[in-house]
């Protein structure tokens, strides 16, 4: 099929050669390497993929560069944690052939601890990752989007996305993200309060688990608002914090 799959991968060994051949109906498939010590790299090329290592500082940045070298009009961005089906393909097969936008929404089912997650807004879950690939992302380090004039069109099958493998792999996106959305906003002249630390994590709890019906998802329902709740308030700590610091 005559689409550029891009993927920007780092210390992903467990994932990325299922990744890789869950796309592999993609005519070209990018592997974008940030630098892993695992062996990405040499499992990407030998799943078939062709691997880059550019210098970028953001992962749109990352991915721009591998959209750059595609050789196809249309790319479709796929994490390492995330698979491929043949509805999908079918799905990416039909929007190509009769285009009704040059960006398309991408449905994701999520799963967490071995059950997907139907509610507490990760049902809602459509970024773009089908488009022409004339588009680029923006420089955010957090929440990356693709920079488009016209109304994405939404595909009509799912990626499947096994985001936190392990407790680990999340609190160290945690802390990470956190500290890169406190930097940007500190950047753009937001500031921190102790309001926002106080009223805002307890909001995005009641917000997930009872408006937007979490608890249905049971424990881990609980558990996914709860570990929103404490992102949320590592993300305004860190920027009160930096006042503080300045």
């Amino acid at each position: 099929m005559p689409v550029s799959v891009v993927i920007a991968a780092r210390n992903e060994a467990a994932n990325i050669t299922a990744c890789i051949e869950s796309v592999s109906w993609a005519s070209e498939i990018l592997v974008v390497d940030q630098g892993s010590s695992d062996g990405t790299g040499e499992l990407a090329t030998e799943a078939g993929a062709t691997v880059i290592s550019p210098d970028a500082a953001t992962i749109g940045a990352l991915r721009n560069a591998a959209i750059a070298r595609a050789r196809n009009r249309w790319v479709l961005v796929v994490d390492a944690d995330e698979r491929g089906t043949a509805e999908l393909a079918q799905a990416v097969r039909e929007a190509i052939s009769h285009p009704k936008s040059g960006a398309y929404r991408v449905p994701r089912r999520n799963f967490f601890l071995g059950r997907e997650i139907r509610h507490g807004g990760w049902e809602a879950d459509r970024p773009v990752r089908l488009f022409d690939s004339a588009l680029r992302y923006n420089d955010s380090r957090v929440h990356e989007h693709v920079l488009t004039s016209e109304e994405p069109a939404t595909l009509g099958a799912a990626l499947l996305h096994y985001p936190y493998a392990s407790q680990d792999i999340y609190f160290e996106k945690f802390v990470r993200y956190s500290r890169w959305w406190a930097e940007d906003q500190s950047r753009r002249g937001r500031r921190g309060s102790i309001a926002a630390i106080v009223f805002k994590p307890p909001a995005r709890f009641v917000s997930m688990f009872i408006f937007r019906l979490g608890f249905l998802d049971g424990a881990r329902g609980a558990v996914l608002a709860s570990l929103a709740a404490a992102s949320v308030c590592a993300k305004y700590v860190r920027l009160w914090a930096m006042q503080c610091e300045s």
